[in-house]
């Protein structure tokens, strides 16, 4: 069918393109054209692709999204919104293997890095606790609070139980600003003296608080937060 034909000459330019260049110069709608190729065959995936991008908003916000929610939002089957929502995760999981099984968080700028790639893509606000043995190893990084965005409740009852759990000699507790800012609020600080007190009579140190937006952080052992906290 010339159609198909025609279908099929397009695809093959698309993954010849991102053959030879990557991803860099392609734009969002492109970027969702070509991983619908996998489970559209032989039709335009095109107009889909920025019905998707508008419906959403974002890249970002498409790959985050639940699968039943991009189904819904764009008359989709699950084959397709289930493959759109793994990317995001399974981009969290390769960013956290490239650290290796324990990787050793001995300064605020590893320990910075390290954050930013458990927070890789997400739209809510998160809040993670680093469990660390005597010799700055990570036991396990712990996602203990998932909220809506600019809304991550903590409570240091389940931080000390996350902490003890996995052997904790100390632990670097880390969240994110999907708004952007870096600066650290009044509840940032109130809460990492809550944890620090709730940490103290077992003998648990709280060593960074790493604040995550994007591709940046800021360490509040750093700005020197920590240390007044400890006062």
């Amino acid at each position: 069918m010339p159609g198909a034909k025609v279908h099929e000459g397009h695809r093959k330019r698309v993954k010849d393109r991102y053959i030879e260049e990557g991803l860099d110069s392609f734009s969002d709608h492109e970027i969702v054209e070509l991983i619908l190729f996998y489970c559209i065959p032989q039709r335009d995936t095109n107009v889909l692709a920025h019905k998707m991008i508008n419906e959403f908003g974002s890249l970002h916000n498409l790959l985050e999204a639940n699968p039943r929610d991009i189904a819904r939002r764009c008359n989709v089957n699950l084959n397709i919104s289930i493959l759109l929502s793994l990317m995001a995760p399974l981009s969290r999981r390769y960013l956290k293997q490239k650290w290796g099984s324990r990787p050793v968080l001995n300064t605020s700028t590893i320990a910075g890095n390290y954050a930013v790639s458990l927070f890789a893509g997400r739209v809510y606000e998160c809040f993670y606790v680093i469990c660390l043995d005597s010799q700055n190893r990570v036991n396990h990084a712990a996602l203990v609070h998932e909220g809506t965005i600019n809304e991550a409740p903590v409570y240091p009852r389940i931080i000390v139980e996350t902490a003890l759990r996995h052997r904790a000699n100390s632990v670097i507790l880390a969240h994110n600003h999907p708004g952007g800012s870096l600066k650290p609020s009044n509840a940032d600080i109130d809460v990492t003296r809550k944890i620090y007190q709730a940490m103290r009579p077992i003998a648990i140190s709280v060593v960074d608080h790493i604040i995550v937006a994007g591709d940046r952080y800021i360490s509040l052992a750093e700005q020197g937060i920590i240390d007044s906290i400890m006062l």
